[in-house]
Protein backbone atom coordinates (compact mmCIF):
# COMPACT_ATOMS: atom_id res chain seq x y z
CA UNK A 1 0.00 0.00 0.00
CA UNK A 2 1.26 3.65 -0.24
CA UNK A 3 1.45 5.78 1.88
CA UNK A 4 2.38 9.79 1.37
CA UNK A 5 4.47 11.16 3.96
CA UNK A 6 4.09 15.33 4.21
CA UNK A 7 7.35 16.62 6.06
CA UNK A 8 6.77 19.84 7.83
CA UNK A 9 9.41 22.16 9.62
CA UNK A 10 9.98 25.66 10.80
CA UNK A 11 11.52 27.57 8.08
CA UNK A 12 12.98 30.09 10.45
CA UNK A 13 14.50 27.35 12.65
CA UNK A 14 16.34 25.53 9.59
CA UNK A 15 17.57 28.83 8.12
CA UNK A 16 18.83 29.84 11.75
CA UNK A 17 21.44 26.62 11.59
CA UNK A 18 24.92 27.05 11.57
CA UNK A 19 26.35 25.66 7.49
CA UNK A 20 27.80 22.35 9.41
CA UNK A 21 24.51 21.82 11.57
CA UNK A 22 22.54 22.45 7.92
CA UNK A 23 25.34 19.61 6.19
CA UNK A 24 24.93 16.95 8.95
CA UNK A 25 21.34 17.53 8.29
CA UNK A 26 21.29 17.20 4.72
CA UNK A 27 23.59 14.37 5.15
CA UNK A 28 21.17 12.36 6.93
CA UNK A 29 18.15 13.41 4.68
CA UNK A 30 20.59 11.77 1.85
CA UNK A 31 21.39 8.71 4.15
CA UNK A 32 17.54 8.15 4.73
CA UNK A 33 16.66 8.43 0.68
CA UNK A 34 19.50 5.54 0.25
CA UNK A 35 18.27 3.28 2.63
CA UNK A 36 14.63 3.93 1.30
CA UNK A 37 15.46 3.42 -2.52
CA UNK A 38 17.78 0.13 -1.33
CA UNK A 39 15.19 -1.38 0.88
CA UNK A 40 12.25 -0.68 -1.95
CA UNK A 41 10.26 1.13 0.31
CA UNK A 42 10.78 4.39 -2.06
CA UNK A 43 8.11 5.54 -4.53
CA UNK A 44 9.11 9.36 -5.25
CA UNK A 45 10.33 12.17 -3.02
CA UNK A 46 11.34 15.84 -3.53
CA UNK A 47 11.98 18.64 -1.60
CA UNK A 48 9.59 21.66 -2.42
CA UNK A 49 10.96 25.54 -2.85
CA UNK A 50 10.51 28.04 0.28
CA UNK A 51 6.99 28.59 1.35
CA UNK A 52 7.05 31.70 0.42
CA UNK A 53 7.33 30.38 -3.53
CA UNK A 54 3.51 29.02 -2.59
CA UNK A 55 0.68 29.99 -4.37
CA UNK A 56 -3.01 29.27 -3.11
CA UNK A 57 -5.97 29.48 -5.49
CA UNK A 58 -9.54 29.00 -4.95
CA UNK A 59 -12.67 29.30 -6.54
CA UNK A 60 -16.11 31.01 -4.78
CA UNK A 61 -18.77 31.93 -6.54
CA UNK A 62 -17.08 30.61 -10.18
CA UNK A 63 -14.32 32.86 -9.60
CA UNK A 64 -10.59 32.24 -9.24
CA UNK A 65 -8.46 33.89 -6.69
CA UNK A 66 -4.69 33.66 -5.91
CA UNK A 67 -3.57 34.34 -2.44
CA UNK A 68 0.93 34.48 -2.33
CA UNK A 69 1.59 32.18 0.29
CA UNK A 70 0.88 28.80 1.95
CA UNK A 71 -2.81 28.16 2.81
CA UNK A 72 -2.93 28.50 6.38
CA UNK A 73 -0.31 30.66 8.55
CA UNK A 74 1.37 27.70 10.67
CA UNK A 75 4.34 27.75 12.49
CA UNK A 76 5.97 25.01 10.81
CA UNK A 77 5.35 24.82 6.90
CA UNK A 78 5.20 21.89 4.33
CA UNK A 79 8.79 21.34 2.56
CA UNK A 80 8.59 18.34 0.85
CA UNK A 81 7.31 14.84 0.85
CA UNK A 82 8.08 11.15 0.25
CA UNK A 83 5.93 8.57 -1.74
CA UNK A 84 6.12 5.47 0.54
CA UNK A 85 5.36 1.60 -0.26
CA UNK A 86 4.92 0.08 3.01
CA UNK A 87 2.90 -3.32 4.29
CA UNK A 88 0.66 -1.19 6.72
CA UNK A 89 0.18 1.67 8.43
CA UNK A 90 2.67 0.76 11.43
CA UNK A 91 5.21 -0.02 8.60
CA UNK A 92 4.88 3.09 6.93
CA UNK A 93 4.99 5.00 10.74
CA UNK A 94 8.29 3.00 11.34
CA UNK A 95 9.73 4.28 7.69
CA UNK A 96 8.31 8.25 8.64
CA UNK A 97 10.01 7.86 12.37
CA UNK A 98 13.77 7.68 10.22
CA UNK A 99 12.87 10.70 8.60
CA UNK A 100 15.33 13.48 9.70
CA UNK A 101 12.69 15.98 10.32
CA UNK A 102 10.61 13.53 12.70
CA UNK A 103 12.86 15.05 14.80
CA UNK A 104 12.64 18.90 14.44
CA UNK A 105 9.52 19.03 13.01
CA UNK A 106 6.71 16.24 12.01
CA UNK A 107 5.63 14.04 9.61
CA UNK A 108 2.36 13.05 8.32
CA UNK A 109 1.55 9.92 7.23
CA UNK A 110 -1.26 9.44 5.00
CA UNK A 111 -2.61 6.18 2.86
CA UNK A 112 -3.02 6.62 -0.78
CA UNK A 113 -6.56 5.80 -1.61
CA UNK A 114 -6.36 3.00 -3.92
CA UNK A 115 -8.41 3.08 -7.13
CA UNK A 116 -10.10 0.02 -8.92
CA UNK A 117 -7.79 -0.21 -12.36
CA UNK A 118 -4.49 1.62 -10.85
Amino acid sequence: MKYLCLIYDEQQKLGAMAGDEMDAFMGEYYAFTREIIESGHFVAGEELQPVQTATTVRIRNGRVSTTDGPFAETREQLGGFYLIEARDLNDAIQIAAKIPSARTGSVEVRPVTQHAGS
